[in-house]
Order: C-alpha cells, then sequence, then structure tokens
C-alpha cells in the first residue's frame, strides 16, 4: 500500500490509523493527523509535515524522520529510541516523559520544546537549537550537546551526567539542583546561568565563562577549572 497516498489528509481531516509498521511516509501531508498510540515502527516519515500532530504514546523506534515538520506536534510519552530526527523542526513540540535514548537529533530545532522528564539518555544533540526548552528533571546523561544553544533552557532536576557539553551555550539557563557529574562544559558559555545547588563533581569546565552566574551552593569537588571565567 502506498501510506503516503492513503493517509494524505485534506486541510481540517483527521486520520485514525493503528498500524503502520515500516510503512513508506516520506513527504507525506500528515497535519493534525491523529495517531495516537500508533504503531510507526521503522517507518519512513523523512521530509513529512506532522505538523500538531496528534502523537501521544505513538511508537516511533527506528522511524526515520530526518528533516520532518513537527512544529507543535503532541508527542507526550511516545517512544522515540533510536530514531533519526537530524534536522527536524521540533518547534515547541509537546515531549514531555518521551524516551528519546539513543535518538538522533543533530542540528534539530527544538525551541520552546517540552520536554519536562523526557529520557534523552545518549541522544545525539550535537548543534542542536534547545533555546528556552523545558528540560526539568529530564534525563540526559551521557547525550552529546557539543556546540547546541541551552540559551534560558530550564534545567532544573535535569540529570546531566557524563554528557558532552562543550562549546555549548547555556547562557541564563535554569541548573538548580541539576546533576552534572563527570559532564565535559570545557569552553561552554554559562553567563547568568543559575548553577545553585548543581553537582558539578569532577566537571571539566576548562575555558568556560560562568560569568554572573549563580553559585551558591553549587559542589566543584574535583572538577578541571583551569581558565575559567568568573
Amino acid at each position: 500500500m502506498e501510506w503516503g497516498k492513503a493517509l494524505r489528509n485534506e486541510p481540517g481531516e483527521s486520520v485514525r490509523v493503528a498500524n503502520l509498521y515500516k510503512a513508506q511516509l516520506e513527504g507525506a501531508e500528515l497535519e493534525r493527523a491523529q495517531l495516537q498510540g500508533a504503531d510507526l515502527y521503522q517507518a519512513q516519515l523523512q521530509g513529512a509535515d506532522l505538523e500538531r500532530a496528534q502523537l501521544q504514546g505513538a511508537y516511533l523506534r527506528w522511524a526515520q524522520l530526518q528533516g520532518a515538520y513537527l512544529h507543535g506536534a503532541q508527542l507526550q510519552g511516545s517512544d522515540l529510541f533510536g530514531a533519526k530526527l537530524q534536522g527536524a523542526d521540533l518547534y515547541q513540540a509537546q515531549l514531555q516523559g518521551a524516551d528519546l535514548e539513543r535518538a538522533q537529533l543533530q542540528g534539530a530545532y527544538l525551541r520552546w520544546a517540552q520536554l519536562q522528564g523526557a529520557y534523552l539518555h545518549g541522544a545525539q544533540l550535537q548543534g542542536s537549537d534547545l533555546f528556552g526548552a523545558k528540560l526539568q528533571g529530564a534525563e540526559l546523561q551521557r547525550a552529546q550537546l557539543q556546540g547546541a544553544d541551552l540559551h534560558t533552557a530550564q534545567l532544573q532536576g535535569a540529570d546531566l551526567e557524563r554528557a558532552q557539553l562543550q562549546g555549548a551555550e547555556l547562557g541564563g539557563a535554569d541548573l538548580r539542583g541539576a546533576d552534572l557529574t563527570g559532564a565535559n562544559l570545557a569552553g561552554a558559555n554559562l553567563k547568568n546561568a543559575d548553577l545553585r545547588g548543581t553537582v558539578l563533581i569532577g566537571v571539566n569546565l576548562e575555558k568556560a565563562d560562568l560569568e554572573g552566574a549563580k553559585l551558591q551552593g553549587a559542589k566543584f569537588e574535583r572538577a578541571v577549572l583551569a581558565g575559567v571565567k568568573l
């Protein structure tokens, strides 16, 4: 079946489906589609338009979503383990509690995305745009965030143990109570960031910019602080 044609809905219409296992949906027009709980395992959705689509609880393991348009999509509790989302537009997407372990999100646009409690262990987020994203309580252990833009991001209580944040932009970010044990923040911009009560044990802050940062109660044991700007 040519799923792209079968699911190409007219403006204002909705699509309700359950099984789209390995479906070929490249470039499909699925704006506002009703896909809650759908099985989209390994589905081909490169360049698809899923603006404001309802994908709560959907099964998107290993799905191909490179360059997809997911502006405002509802993905709460969805399973995106290993999904390929390079260059995808996830502006204001709702991803609370979603599983994004090992997902490929290099260069993805996640401004103002809602990622509270999301699981991003080992996710590839190099060069991604997370400006203003809400990541409270998110699991970001060993996440690759080199060069990512996290200006004003909300990361209270997030777990960033051993995350790679070299050269990341964290100006004005709220990291109160976050765990950054063993993280690499070499050359990162943390100007005016809120690091009160943050765990920074064994962190690499070489040549990082901490000018104006709030550091009360932060734990810096064994941290590398060579060339830090305060």
